[in-house]
């Protein structure tokens, strides 16, 4: 196990190989998406990065957590590499429907915003955000979640581009939209679907997802940039969602199995039919006190002190 693997999945107080067989099935769910290996190699560190308990993730923290220089490699991965979003989106879709499959589960879809600082960013206009519980400078996302008894996770996602935008197509070229793109209203940019008992899981799914897999600090400008870093942020996410299942699964079968032998099976199967000897790694913090003694998750190396790059008026055209 690497260094920075064997760092997050002791942060979390589990057992460490069960966490890395977990993780590799993911990693290799999504390998193909990337022609290159370098942005493959990236691309491991940065949703490990994202895993990790740093209290803030973007380019440059999850650069510094993982070892680099500089967040140049982090930012090219987002911004300029060759990779499609698109079909890592098809994949975490994939992904929570296999793991969390459930005949009762729901699509619902809601809408996020996250303020900002200054209007260059994708999106962003001063609006109604639910999160602020005011009119903010803020960039609203639509999410499409799947919510179900084995748990929720986010499977598709849509930027808003509001008026403001779409009116200057010049503006749109620049944070790389196209300068044609059209104005849709929020319902317009999906069937809002609200179902009964549903609100509670949709508000827990953004909860951990801007808390936990930082979906809401990527301190990127660009469209591209965006997708991608949301589409990584819901693959975290959803790793995080499935461990945790399966962890509990792992307990009740245990307790229901203590006087069989219990043969031991592939973390890359689905949890509805695996009986793993061994629980996952999961996000729960653990009782009160475990936190503070947890290990810290970056390398020896690195700086205690939080790096001071996150101005989002910095030079961020990624």
């Amino acid at each position: 196990m690497k260094t920075e693997d064997h760092a997050v999945a002791a942060g979390h107080s589990l057992d460490p190989a069960r966490w890395q067989e977990a993780f590799e099935c993911l990693m290799g769910r999504i390998a193909g998406r990337f022609k290159r290996v370098e942005p493959r190699r990236r691309v491991r560190r940065l949703v490990l990065g994202l895993l990790s308990d740093l209290p803030r993730k973007n380019c440059w923290t999850i650069a510094e957590w993982a070892g680099e220089s500089t967040p140049n490699g982090m930012q090219h991965l987002l911004g300029r590499a060759k990779w499609d979003a698109d079909a890592v989106g098809d994949d975490v879709r994939g992904y929570v429907v296999e793991h969390l499959h459930d005949d009762q589960a729901v699509p619902v879809v809601d809408e996020s915003g996250d303020v900002k600082k200054g209007t260059g960013t994708v999106g962003v206009q001063r609006q109604y955000t639910g999160t602020a519980g005011r009119i903010e400078n803020t960039q609203v996302a639509v999410y499409l979640i799947y919510a179900g008894q084995r748990g929720h996770a986010a499977v598709d996602r849509e930027l808003y581009v509001p008026r403001s935008w779409t009116s200057d197509p010049e503006r749109c070229r620049t944070a790389g939209l196209a300068g044609e793109t059209a104005f849709a209203t929020k319902p317009e940019l999906t069937e809002l679907v609200r179902v009964a008992g549903s609100r509670l899981r949709v508000e827990e799914f953004f909860q951990s997802g801007k808390g936990l897999a930082g979906l809401d600090e990527h301190q990127v400008r660009r469209y591209a940039s965006w997708l991608r870093w949301v589409t990584l942020a819901m693959l975290a996410h959803a790793f995080r969602t499935v461990v945790r299942r399966t962890n509990t699964s792992a307990a009740l079968h245990r307790t229901a199995s203590r006087r069989s032998p219990v043969t031991r099976s592939s973390a890359c199967s689905s949890p509805s039919s695996s009986s793993p000897s061994t629980p996952l790694p999961t996000d729960s913090p653990g009782p009160p006190g475990d936190a503070a003694a947890r290990p810290d998750p970056r390398p020896a190396t690195t700086s205690d002190k939080t790096p001071k790059h996150e101005d989002h008026d910095r030079q961020l055209e990624y």
